[in-house]
């Protein structure tokens, strides 16, 4: 064979993109945030939303009930800080928690207005790293 039909031009067919997420639409749900271990329990995520928002709040789900992830770009802050950020597909009709850290005073601080809470969660990422 001759090296010409090698490189003889050959027509370009058009590469799509295959979209993982029209596998998931009809079965789960997605959020996205950036994922913790659970502290006591291994058997859930914790999936914190917008992680340097003055309006945080996360999520606990069954790690059993998450059928996809993908990764997304890191947030970073000015100061160095960086969160890693994924979307989850967690199944449809599942249980799942939301919560919204506040400090009990009154009237009641929500982490925007909190410097306590400003301290665990900066402690915590801490731990979190190590």
């Amino acid at each position: 064979m001759s090296i010409r039909k090698y490189l003889a031009s050959m027509p370009l067919f058009e590469i799509v993109k295959f979209n993982s997420k029209d596998n998931f639409v009809e079965k789960a749900v997605s959020f996205k945030g950036s994922p913790r271990k659970h502290p006591y329990d291994s058997d859930k995520l914790i999936l914190i939303a917008n992680p340097f928002s003055a309006h945080t709040f996360f999520y606990e789900f069954l790690i059993k009930d998450i059928i996809h992830y993908d990764e997304l770009p890191s947030l970073v802050t000015d100061s160095g800080d960086t969160a890693p950020m994924v979307r989850i597909w967690v199944l449809k009709g599942t249980i799942g928690i939301e919560y919204t850290p506040f400090e009990v005073d009154d009237p009641v601080r929500y982490i925007k207005d909190s410097e306590i809470l400003h301290q665990v969660f900066k402690e915590s990422e801490q731990t979190m790293k190590k």
